[in-house]
């Protein structure tokens, strides 16, 4: 039984589990209102602009394996509180840069504050509420909303923060809440015991670099050619980095990565599914918000308000609704059942005309999507974080952080390419925009029928308690002697 004081303690700290996975999807997007500003102000070549979103995804992605091997290693709360710490500098540095070079090092550096938070806070998660399948299924719940809260914030507040103030403020909006979390991590999280082992800087650096040239690569696919040597030559190097990280995991005793991981039932294919889903749900958020926008001719203010019903759809589902299907129905049903939802949806937005409206372009088609969104992920998560041995908690929810991240950038990346095919670039010609996101809408709803395939096909059925009945990381005890059902609900 909770203490009425634990209880209290437990919800502060998943307030603030849920607000690093807010503020970490949230540093995605923030950004994208603010970045003709940047551009103008710092001196980026068009083309290269977009690398002030993509040094912090690439980092983000690259380094989340890190990230969650540090946190077996050295202790969740430990590596929780340095993100923070990191995030904080890497704002600051991105605030005050006065030239391209320092932006993109601080966004780069946000990533790498991002990259120990997340896995750690999820390794805290499941620390805090490992030992109840009930309570675990809604911590997810509330960790899983905080992602589509955090992308359409990030482009409510990018758009007010950009018309009213500059666009400094919105890398400084992350100082007071860096501060903060840093300050009371120590009373609200669990101490754990450290873990044994060395950290895997050749591995560390092969996957990230080759994660980093297979990004650049399919950014870069539209103006160099698909079948260009430069584009073929970036694909090719980024092949053989991933390859030497595969192969330095395999013969290292301390890998970043133990391969056999992969092969634990059900691990992989949860993460194949947060990887495609990542892929499909990404595109939507960016191209529907590029639709309202560029084609409907809404403002920042107006196009962040357009994306709120989703997002409330979004946390009602995930909070009250999902844990509950998800306790009668297991987590196979909801995956596959989501990503058709996703699938319809996206569909259904490719339908949006050149003079088209809100209510009957946007509402109905993106509800639909937001519904596939909140079904498919909170399962998809539990499975693939409860799969692993105790002791590589904090490894798994690198690999399920990594694969989500991967697939947007990818997935990002790839319908761009496909809508900048079919007329995207054309700015200014409603008809050939509107063209061009219909075919990344199209593009964006295969992978989300692709994914509710596999998981179809690879995904073993478990009873339904089973998805969130996650052990308890042993190495993440507490080290005061008590027991973590009584730090706080």
């Amino acid at each position: 039984m909770f203490t009425t004081a634990s209880t209290g303690r437990r919800g502060w700290a998943l307030g603030l589990i849920a607000l690093a996975q807010f503020m970490v999807i949230m540093d995605t997007s923030i950004i994208g209102v603010a970045l003709p500003r940047i551009g103008a102000e710092l001196g980026f070549a068009p083309p290269d602009l977009q690398w002030v979103f993509n040094a912090y995804v690439v980092a983000l992605a690259g380094l989340l394996l890190l990230g969650g091997r540090l946190s077996d290693l050295f202790g969740a709360r430990r590596m929780f509180a340095t993100g923070w710490a990191v995030l904080l500098g890497g704002s600051v540095i991105a605030a005050v840069a006065g030239n391209a070079g320092f932006e993109l090092a601080g966004r780069a550096l946000q990533g790498v504050g991002s990259a120990l938070i997340a896995p750690a806070a999820l390794t805290l998660l499941m620390i805090l509420f490992g030992g109840e399948p009930k309570q675990l299924a809604r911590a997810l719940a509330v960790y899983g909303a905080a992602a589509p809260a955090g992308g359409t914030a990030g482009v409510f507040l990018g758009g007010v923060i950009t018309q009213w103030l500059s666009w400094p403020w919105v890398f400084w909006l992350y100082v007071p809440i860096a501060v903060l979390a840093v300050v009371v991590t120590p009373s609200l999280m669990p101490a754990t015991t450290p873990g044994r082992g060395q950290v895997d800087v050749t591995g560390a650096i092969a996957v990230t670099a080759g994660l980093a040239l297979a990004v650049f690569a399919v950014v870069r696919a539209p103006e160099q050619g698909w079948a260009s040597l430069a584009t073929l030559g970036t694909l090719a190097a980024a092949i053989a980095l991933i390859g030497t990280f595969v192969l330095v995991q395999a013969r290292s005793r301390t890998p970043l990565m133990r391969l056999g991981i992969l092969a634990t039932p059900n691990l992989g294919a949860a993460n194949l599914a947060q990887l495609l889903l990542g892929a499909a749900w990404i595109p939507l958020w960016y191209f529907l918000n590029l639709y309202l926008q560029q084609v409907l001719g809404y403002g920042a203010f107006a196009s962040g308000a357009a994306l709120l019903p989703m997002t409330v759809l979004i946390m009602v589902l995930m909070i009250g609704v999902a844990p509950r299907i998800l306790a009668r129905t297991g987590p196979k049903p909801m995956i596959i059942g989501g990503m058709i939802a996703l699938a319809a949806g996206l569909a259904w937005m490719a339908f949006a005309r050149p003079t088209g409206s809100f209510a009957v372009d946007v509402l109905p088609a993106s509800l639909v999507a937001a519904l596939g969104q909140a079904l498919a992920f909170i399962p998809s998560l539990g499975t693939a974080i409860s799969s692993a041995r105790p002791e590589e908690g904090g490894l798994a929810s690198g690999i399920v952080n990594t694969s989500y991240q991967v697939g947007s950038a990818l997935g990002l990346a790839a319908m761009t390419a496909l809508a900048t095919s079919y007329g995207a670039d054309r700015i200014g010609d409603p008809v050939a925009l509107t063209n061009g996101y219909a075919a990344a809408f199209l593009g964006a709803a295969g992978i989300a029928l692709v994914g509710a395939l596999i998981t179809a096909v690879v995904l073993r059925a478990h009873p339904p308690a089973s998805a969130v009945d996650a052990n308890r990381p042993s190495q993440d005890r507490p080290t005061d002697g008590s027991r973590h059902d009584d730090l706080a609900a």
